[in-house]
């Protein structure tokens, strides 16, 4: 089993979305897929209701999930750690224990655009269409990220 996680802020807009995007295209019989935020800001509560509409949209259900704080045991769980921004990025790898922890790590659209550490953009605090531009950001990192794991 290949065990992937991926690392917002909150844990309710964006990586709930990759969460639920990734799952979509991959086999759950190979791959597992997790969420968790860096900060407690909404422990227990369900992804943004924009983010769950997004999803909907492509027929994706994420009302599933719930927010949860990423924790140093994470590093032990996973093999892949797919990061939104690169504060969260940061944050991240201030809680590796060693290489192998950090080697874990990445930013989420280094896999769309190589090397040049953009992030995606926190639509929490915008519209509707900041919530359809990360879907269609996530969506296509997610595609490549599916394809390695099946390979």
């Amino acid at each position: 089993m290949i065990n992937v996680l991926m690392v917002c802020l909150g844990n309710i807009c964006r990586s709930p979305l990759a969460e639920g995007i990734l799952v979509s295209k991959v086999d759950n019989k190979i791959v597992f897929v997790d969420s968790a935020g860096t900060g407690a800001y909404h422990i227990g509560n369900l992804p943004d209701v924009r983010s769950i509409k997004v999803a909907k949209k492509y027929g994706i259900d994420i009302t599933n999930q719930r927010a949860r704080k990423f924790s140093v045991k994470d590093f032990d769980s996973f093999d892949y750690i797919y990061v939104m921004d690169e504060s969260n990025y940061q944050n991240i790898l201030m809680l590796a224990r060693n290489t192998a922890d950090e080697n874990k790590v990445h930013l989420i659209l280094n896999e769309t655009h190589p090397t040049k550490n953009l992030s995606v953009p926190d639509p929490y605090h915008g519209g509707n269409q900041g919530f359809e531009n990360v879907y269609k950001m996530l969506d296509e990192a997610c595609e490549i990220i599916a394809n390695k794991l099946s390979s």
